[in-house]
This record gives structure tokens, sequence and C-alpha cells, in this order.
């Protein structure tokens, strides 16, 4: 039987003058790119450039939303109702689209950015929006959530929803199946392109990780994650994919088998 995976970064996610990730680096590794709509990283030039970019490597191209906080970086929390977060997803998600139609294709996949993930974790009718928004503007389109979530749970309840579970190769999980702490520093992140190859490996083959107390928990998962602003994101990546083609697995979009 074939052991399917998806391997997504988030992209695009430079502004003006300011630029952040090794896109051009990185995209050639990838299966579905999370690009950047405007609110907290990306500007429409950038946006354009990076959809060519995914485009030319044959790579998906999924809309990446943050919060309305450039300064911020999309990673402060903000008190917004469910139909706000909908409202502000569809924006996003509707600018992104328009690229990809000009540039010949079409959205994959929809994954929401920072701080996102644990107001879901800890408001779930907010999350659950996070998927109905996406049934109600496109039911072919994907929801990437994080692996062993209550927001993964919650969105897999709402009809026509299609889900593709996250695992991150560059970050410590907790024992709870949650990512330690970036204010942990270092130790939240797997910054060494072998560790990190053997973590994703373990993941997708196995549907194991090991948590930072050296404890195994189930990791069942269909999209493995690269944050393309880690230190040394290409390297990472590219041992990531080398790592898993070794391993058997046929790394493809999401698009062509979930």
């Amino acid at each position: 039987m074939t052991t399917y995976i998806d391997i997504n970064c988030d992209m695009g996610e430079s502004y003006g003058r300011w630029t952040l990730g090794a896109d051009e680096e990185v995209m050639p590794h990838i299966t579905s790119a999370n690009i950047a709509c405007g609110f907290h990283g990306g500007d429409p030039h950038v946006i354009r450039k990076t959809v060519e970019l995914a485009v030319q490597h044959g790579v998906a191209v999924g809309a990446h939303p943050g919060l309305p906080d450039l300064m911020g970086f999309g990673r402060r929390r903000m008190e917004i109702s469910p139909q706000e977060l909908k409202d502000i997803h569809r924006y996003q998600v509707g600018a992104l689209s328009a690229f990809a139609q000009a540039a010949g294709t079409k959205l994959q996949h929809v994954k929401a950015h920072g701080i996102q993930y644990f107001m879901f974790e800890e408001n779930l009718p907010l999350g659950r929006a996070s998927g109905e928004q996406i049934v109600e503007l496109d039911p072919n389109l994907i929801l990437m959530t994080m692996a062993m979530t209550k927001y993964d749970t919650e969105v897999r309840k709402v009809p026509k929803l299609r889900v593709a579970a996250e695992g991150f190769a560059d970050r410590v999980y907790a024992d709870d199946g949650q990512l330690v702490s970036r204010k942990l520093g270092k130790d939240a992140l797997v910054s060494d392109p072998a560790k990190a190859a053997d973590q994703a490996v373990r993941m997708v083959m196995e549907g194991k990780v090991k948590t930072i107390s050296g404890k195994v928990i189930d990791a069942k998962i269909q999209t493995i994650c690269i944050h393309g602003d880690s230190p040394g994101a290409e390297k990472i990546v590219a041992a990531v994919r080398d790592g898993l083609v070794k391993a058997g697995a046929t790394v493809k979009p999401l698009r062509d088998w979930l």
C-alpha cells in the first residue's frame, strides 16, 4: 500500500522592503505552499510573485489567512466573533484566489496562520467557523488543521468539509500533542535537518512522534509542515523530503490523492 504525504510551507510573508524566509530555495522541495494574503504578511506584488513561483515548480497553491495585525505578524490574540473570522478569512482567500486564477491555477487549500490555532483550541465555535467558511465558499477546498487537537476533531463535524491534519517536522511536541511554546526559544525548535527528517519519517511511516519528555504519542497526519521563516529552512525541507522518499513515502500535493 502506497504511503502518500504532502509537504507544506508558509510562503510569501515578505512585505514591501521587508524580506522574510527563503522562498526561492524552499519552493522546489515542497508540494503545497501556504501563501500569506496581506493581513499578517505579504502584499499584492509578493502574492503574485509567490503564486507564479509555486506554479513554476508544480506546487499546489493555498491561502494562509492571518489576523489583521501586520505589526504583530498575526501572532497576537484578537477578540473576534465566528462571523468576523469568516469575513476575515473570506476576504483573504478571495484575494489569493484571484491571483491563482490569473496564474492559470486554482486554490487547493486554506491554512490559518499564527495565533489562530491556539484561539481555535480555546474557542471551538471560532475553529468551526474556519471550516464552515470553506464549505460556504468552495467545498472542493481542503482545510489544513493541526493533528491531535480539539480543533481538528471539531471541524471534522462540519458536513462536506475536506480536512488534512498537519504534523510539524521542525517543532518540538509536548506530551499532550500540542507544540512546545516558542517562548522556550531553541528548546521549541528542531533546527538540525537530520533530526527534522527523522521526526517527519516517523510521523508519516509509523504515525508516531517523540515528545519533549521522551514519550512516544500517536500522530496521524496527511501533510507535514516546515516553517519557512526558520533559520536554515531550505536545508531542513530538503532533508525532510529526501528522508521521506528514502523511507518509501510518495511525496505529492494533497489535490492528487486526498
